[in-house]
């Protein structure tokens, strides 16, 4: 595929994270853009204002007439996400299209390109919209693929005049084989989508060609504990060749020392909160140290860093509540997230609001969602969302509810959460999961700025 000859490109599923930053991207350059989501959302309804045509319902003839016919001008992206049988889908085939996957996609952009590609199981969203953020504040510059709403870009795709591109590089449906990093980074590899991999040892597999994948010279910076080769590991309070130590928190704030062979930064505030930050912050301190960039300015990039949407997002703060959102859907996520709240709030009551995602998730990763959960001081748990699939019998939040050994738990609505908030009016409180739960963000806030 030529990229440069692309002037039309249609999206099935554009209304996702990254499916978003793809139409964007082709938008910036002059293509006419549309696509199709099932639901519309803050981000799809964004699109449209940003004057991408959007089709909510699976209508053939609802498709723009420029689409209909196929060629080299013409690119057709779709995500994995979509249902096999959708009929938009087969139209496009039957025209004579050539569908591509957004990876494939994203594989044809950096080809070309100095590539810094983020993977991990978790850490990656934060962890690359870090190294972009560096990048672009320190004067380096870059183009950048995140997986999350850049707080200090309020965007998912940003556009450098170098060479150099940051991807976030998903591992489901082994989606980050397209890529062929100068400098890759693994954050983890804990078991997850199994019901692709099968079981834990083919997803690890799977980030080995990942890692295999490194051009010649590459650097592949890998978190100390993981079973792979690395040119670099690092780690948070682990002597290894990157690390963090003197951890502290000063009025809610965080602040370490980097450490590495050839380079100490004493006193680093990060702008974001949370342990397993500090840990992303090694990893994108070093990816800066190895493209030169001096230490002054990598301290006053990470001090600016306002993180990610949903990614410990301050909602509402004020002297009698404090409401965080976070994306956190697996069980060590959950963890790290948790653990960080309890370090930041120490003598605070921590209400969580969870909503599990996906049925099969819920059934591999049970008793860790089970054991992670009960670090809250009271839990409201919300039914399973089921996103791409079909329930699965005796898989439901009642009966990871019955495993919580947590004396404060309910299972609620979304209509009980907010009744609750409004008549407890908790001093503390999350919501966290990575589907529609963050329709409760807006009248969460506004419950407490009324309280």
């Amino acid at each position: 595929m030529n990229i440069d000859k692309i002037k039309r490109v249609y999206l099935l599923g554009i209304g996702g994270i990254g499916m978003s930053g793809l139409a964007r991207y082709f938008s910036r350059l002059g293509c006419e853009v549309a696509g199709y989501d099932r639901t519309s959302t803050e981000l799809t309804r964004t699109l449209e204002e940003e004057g991408m045509p959007i089709i909510y319902t699976d209508d053939v003839a609802a498709v723009p007439a420029s689409f209909e016919s196929a060629g080299e001008d013409t690119l057709i992206i779709f995500t994995p996400a979509i249902p096999a049988d959708l009929a938009l889908k087969s139209h496009f085939i039957k025209a004579g299209h050539e569908l591509y996957k957004r990876s494939q996609v994203l594989g044809f952009i950096s080809a070309s390109r100095f590539t810094i590609a983020v993977a991990g199981t978790h850490g990656k969203t934060t962890t690359s919209t870090m190294v972009a953020h560096i990048l672009k504040d320190s004067g380096y510059d870059c183009s950048a693929f995140l997986g999350g709403i850049s707080t200090n870009y309020q965007n998912n795709v940003l556009f450098g005049d170098n060479n150099v591109v940051v991807v976030e590089a998903d591992e489901y449906d082994r989606s980050f084989l397209t890529l062929h990093p100068n400098i890759a980074i693994v954050t983890s590899a804990d078991a997850d989508h199994l019901d692709i991999y099968g079981e834990a040892s083919k997803l690890q597999e799977s980030f080995q060609m990942f890692l295999d994948r490194v051009v010649e010279d590459g650097q592949k910076i890998v978190r100390k504990g993981l079973p792979f080769a690395a040119d670099i590991n690092y780690a948070r309070e682990e002597v290894c060749d990157a690390y963090a130590e003197n951890v502290v928190v000063k009025d809610g704030e965080f602040y370490f020392d980097y450490h590495s062979e050839d380079l100490t930064i004493k006193d680093i505030h990060l702008g974001i909160p949370g342990l397993h930050n500090v840990e992303n912050a090694v990893a994108a301190i070093t990816v800066a140290k190895l493209l030169g960039i001096a230490a002054p300015k990598i301290v006053h990039a990470l001090s600016t860093f306002a993180g990610v949407k949903r990614r410990f997002e301050y909602i509402f703060k004020s002297p009698e509540h404090i409401y965080i959102d976070d994306y956190a859907h697996h069980p060590e996520e959950l963890r790290a997230f948790l653990t960080s709240m309890k370090k930041l709030y120490p003598n605070k009551k921590l209400t969580v609001v969870f909503q599990p995602h996906l049925f099969t998730r819920t059934r591999d990763f049970v008793d860790g969602f089970a054991e992670v959960l009960t670090l809250a001081d009271e839990l409201l748990l919300m039914e399973i969302y089921p996103a791409r699939e079909l329930p699965i019998a005796g898989v439901d939040s009642q009966w990871l509810l019955e495993k919580i050994r947590l004396e404060n738990k309910r299972l609620v609505s979304p209509e009980e959460v907010l009744a609750i908030v409004k008549s407890e009016s908790p001093e503390l409180v999350v919501t966290v999961g990575a589907g529609d739960i963050d329709k409760l963000v807006k009248p969460i806030k506004e419950v407490l700025t009324n309280a």
